[in-house]
């Protein structure tokens, strides 16, 4: 992947403004005003890049100033050639419901469109190690998404993908702040990982940053990986006070999960998350050698100091 061939395509029918020497100085942020996809697209202004949100409508609140909005219409492919004309990398931050049919159709297009870099919707647990399990059924879309980037990636040496698991979201580790109550699943001891959105909007930025060293890979983040009573300890000496906890069990969760799953109901994701993250011995923590944090150049956070922002 040549800076040159990407300096070429980062001008066409663009502003002159912007990083023209970056190696994907265009990015588009599908559905880019989500819980992640804000962050992300702040991000990507702070480093330089120009940054185009697709939409279903043209009109976006609270964006930095620069970025363009287009509304496109996702069931359309035309319509996303169009749009994605001229793109370096396409971002998608599309939430878990649609990431099938939708998600589909941004790849196949971004790949028609000569778009050098796709970073999907993954954001959580690492779904290249589902095998066999129960969650991996409401997964399957961004399964067999992966593994369409991977062989359009084979067939086409100037496509490439990066696809980025951070575990938990920081702040939905389940606890009530307001309430002073926490919900502890089994024993509490088993580490998780999670990363906070700022983290993961810099993983998201650095990847675009190092397109060699990125090409291709599937990569483990995380802000922290924590145990749950390691987040209570915390909470009680930051607060002063003994929180309610509140013991549940994963097999029961497990039961209720694939209930819901059997009759089609999708919610089931919230409970086979929990159990999947936090069910004493599944040991789905990151060995810290194995995280790219170090290959991101991502910055040290602390969990204390996390927990306090959080607490407010």
């Amino acid at each position: 992947m040549s800076s040159g061939n990407i300096n070429s395509v980062a001008v066409v029918g663009v502003s002159e403004h912007g990083p023209l020497n970056a190696a994907h100085s265009k990015v588009g942020a599908q559905n880019g005003t989500g819980t992640l996809g804000k962050p992300i697209v702040q991000e990507l202004v702070a480093q330089g890049f120009q940054v185009t949100v697709l939409s279903r409508s043209n009109k976006q609140d609270d964006l930095p100033k620069g970025v363009v909005v287009k509304a496109v219409d996702y069931d359309s492919l035309d319509s996303l050639k169009t749009t994605l004309a001229g793109q370096d990398a396409v971002v998608s931050t599309i939430a878990s419901p649609a990431v099938g049919p939708q998600q589909q159709n941004v790849a196949d297009a971004a790949y028609a469109s000569g778009v050098k870099r796709f970073i999907p919707s993954e954001f959580g647990i690492n779904t290249r190690e589902l095998q066999g399990l129960k969650i991996a059924q409401i997964l399957a879309g961004k399964t067999k998404l992966v593994d369409d980037l991977q062989k359009k990636a084979g067939e086409n040496k100037n496509f490439t993908w990066t696809g980025i698991s951070n575990g938990l979201f920081f702040h939905y580790f389940g606890f009530d702040a307001k309430a002073k109550k926490a919900t502890i699943y089994d024993s509490g001891n088993e580490p998780f990982q999670t990363s906070s959105l700022g983290l993961i909007a810099k993983a998201v930025a650095s990847v675009l940053k190092h397109p060699q060293e990125t090409a291709n890979k599937y990569l483990s983040v995380a802000s922290f990986q924590p145990s749950l009573n390691e987040i209570l300890k915390i909470v009680e000496d930051e607060t002063g006070a003994k929180w309610t906890v509140e013991n549940v069990s994963t097999q029961d969760l497990q039961k209720t999960g694939e209930e819901k799953l059997s009759k089609g109901d999708f919610s089931a994701f919230r409970e086979l998350l929990r159990v999947h993250i936090h069910r004493d011995g599944d040991g789905h923590s990151v060995p810290v050698g194995a995280l790219a944090n170090g290959l991101l150049e991502l910055p040290e956070e602390d969990l204390r100091d996390s927990i306090r922002k959080w607490l407010g």
